[in-house]
């Protein structure tokens, strides 16, 4: 899984509202080279984020009108897309499982509702989510319809076991037994930016008592997100003071559980250079105990400083809300608190960094405001 880590850094990606122009130069941790990540609309005033993003609502959306086409799917795949989504709705599916739905229908048709494709069928594999008469999902003509098959899809998703809290890839796979079983998730950041457009932001939600709310500490949010520690940012993202700081510091307590962001593999699970048996101090050099975590996207999350040892291994597969170490103040660090960074496009370099309060907020899984 260390592959998209090698080579020229690519062209850094342009998930939901974030526009960013990378930097030069890298640092693992709290020091290094001068860099800026310039983001659009959201970043100019980080205390008015959260109220700019909204987190779904009581309406069933409508399937009728025009579309606007989202990433490589027109105008007719994202109407598919919706009508997956309005299935969901009326079934009272919590939004995680929008999500779950759209990107498995993306994988199996491309969100095209495909009839018998002669040669290069599978088998009789039919509709949005290639659902076979022979395994009996229904008749052909069921098949081919769109909301009957989303709610084929639902039925079956609601009966395993835990469904909300699987790493997408796992839950989509109970459901459809693919040949193909980790296909899935490479398109869960999409199909989080097609149900966030469709309704207002409902990936950024949690459904309680049969109403959606914006996901807090301790929940996923329907993207499969949630926030690492429960604590205020005591030092931002690339300030005029420390324009080299390419994450944030979270201001949590010693020993406290860090929580894996999101479900991927882990990638990294080491001390920096060999200085981690100690407290650290602002001369030490790197992150002490860190971890770093590949996600759907290639998106990569890390977290220093941790007390110990971290509780995961290189290769090993993470959910969202697993627990990854303990806070600590190991490396480069003046006393206990997270240093957390969020990567794109695979890029473990300060080229490939981008500010985690917008990242995380655009995913529903906020963090703590940023001290002033």
């Amino acid at each position: 899984m260390s592959a998209p880590l090698r080579g020229t850094p690519k062209k850094v990606l342009k998930p939901g509202l974030i526009l960013a122009v990378t930097g030069v130069l890298a640092l693992l941790c709290c020091g290094g080279a001068v860099s800026a990540v310039i983001f659009g609309d959201l970043a100019n005033s980080q205390s008015n984020l959260s109220n700019a993003l909204g987190c779904g609502g009581p309406n069933v959306i409508s399937v009728n009108g025009e579309f606007d086409r989202v990433g490589p799917y027109g105008p007719d795949q994202v109407r598919n897309a919706a009508i997956i989504v309005k299935t969901g709705q009326e079934m009272k599916v919590p939004p995680r499982g929008w999500v779950i739905a759209v990107a498995t229908a993306m994988q199996e048709s491309t969100l095209t509702n495909h009839g018998h494709l002669g040669p290069r069928n599978d088998h009789d594999s039919l509709g949005l989510f290639q659902q076979r008469p022979s395994q009996g999902w229904g008749t052909p003509e069921q098949i081919m319809d769109p909301s009957y098959s989303a709610t084929k899809f639902y039925e079956k998703l609601l009966k395993v076991d835990g469904w909300e809290i699987l790493p997408l890839t796992v839950a989509a796979q109970r459901v459809q037994i693919s040949a193909y079983p980790n296909a899935y998730a490479k398109h869960e950041p999409l199909a989080t930016q097609i149900v966030n457009s469709l309704t207002d932001g409902a990936a950024r939600a949690v459904l309680v008592d049969g109403q959606l709310r914006c996901a807090g500490f301790g929940e996923i949010s329907a993207s499969g997100w949630t926030a690492p520690v429960g604590a205020e940012v005591v030092s931002a993202f690339r300030t005029a003071q420390r324009p080299s700081h390419h994450g944030v510091d979270l201001g949590a307590g010693r020993n406290t559980p860090i929580l894996a962001s999101a479900s991927g593999v882990v990638i990294v699970s080491r001390c920096d250079v060999g200085n981690c048996d100690r407290d650290g101090s602002p001369s030490t050099p790197g992150c002490g105990w860190f971890v770093e975590i590949l996600h759907a996207g290639q998106v990569i999350t890390r977290y220093c400083h941790m007390n110990s040892k971290p509780k995961v291994n290189v290769g090993d597969r993470v959910a969202a809300g697993d627990i990854i170490g303990v806070v600590g103040t190991t490396g480069n660090s003046s006393g206990p608190h997270l240093h957390f960074e969020v990567h794109l496009d695979g890029d473990r370099s300060s080229r490939g960094a981008v500010d985690p309060v917008v990242f995380m907020a655009l995913r529903g899984a906020p963090l703590g405001k940023a001290a002033v």
